[in-house]
């Protein structure tokens, strides 16, 4: 067996030695592997859910090195939830991350579709009408650049699955669809299958008792819809 001592180059990750540096600049050892994955979004993202666990779950004021990071038992567990938030990009990514922290779910549950569309299902119903309108009037802009077509003229000309897929993603928000003539009629054209698809993040009931209890919010809508040229 070589003596150590005459293996000069040493790893300062794992500690481990190489008598030649072309042997040490090829060595991967997973304290190194996921020192040079720092930068990767999915890393980051699970880095902060992390922290954010720490604080919330554990009572931990300060920061969390990145270095504590990667020799915590839960790297793996946080990086692929860190996976999960960058694939989903939910909506309001720090209270969703909050959300399941408070869930008391296991971490390996995070990134269960059932538990992200819970949380968008009450989020939707909850958020400020402002975030509701503008995120759909974006949507509706997405799909115009996509389809050469007007933004206001979304709910008159959009394929139903797409239709269907906004709705149920929260991008096109109950607040427009049931304030103007258009989404309305793009609604009664839903076929029952699109009804009982869209039924979990659209709550018609829901929302009928809640425009009756928000009448100033529903002729803000109005006249957006009215200045945007939506029907």
């Amino acid at each position: 067996m070589i003596d150590l001592v005459a293996q000069p180059h040493r790893c300062n990750h794992c500690g481990k030695s190489f008598m030649q540096e072309k042997t040490l600049v090829a060595h991967m050892c997973e304290r190194k592997r996921r020192a040079l994955q720092r930068d990767e979004k999915r890393v980051q993202a699970g880095y902060m859910a992390f922290n954010r666990w720490w604080q919330l779950a554990q009572g931990y004021t300060k920061q969390k090195t990145y270095e504590e990071f990667c020799k915590s038992s839960y790297y793996n567990a946080f990086v692929k939830f860190g996976s999960f938030l960058n694939n989903v990009n939910p909506l309001y990514p720090e209270k969703f991350i909050d959300f399941v922290i408070k869930s008391g779910v296991k971490l390996d549950h995070w990134c269960r579709d059932e538990l992200y569309e819970q949380y968008l299902y009450e989020m939707i119903k909850i958020e400020p009408i402002e975030s509701a309108v503008q995120r759909s009037l974006q949507t509706m802009m997405e799909w115009a650049d996509v389809s050469q077509a007007q933004f206001n003229h979304y709910f008159n000309y959009v394929n139903h699955n797409r239709a269907v897929h906004d709705i149920l993603n929260g991008k096109i928000s109950p607040w427009l669809v049931l304030n103007c003539e258009s989404g309305k009629k793009m609604l009664s054209s839903f076929n029952d299958e699109h009804l009982e698809m869209i039924s979990p993040a659209f709550d018609t009931q829901f929302w009928l008792k809640r425009f009756k209890k928000t009448p100033a919010d529903v002729a803000l809508v109005k006249e957006i819809c009215k200045e945007a040229g939506i029907e």
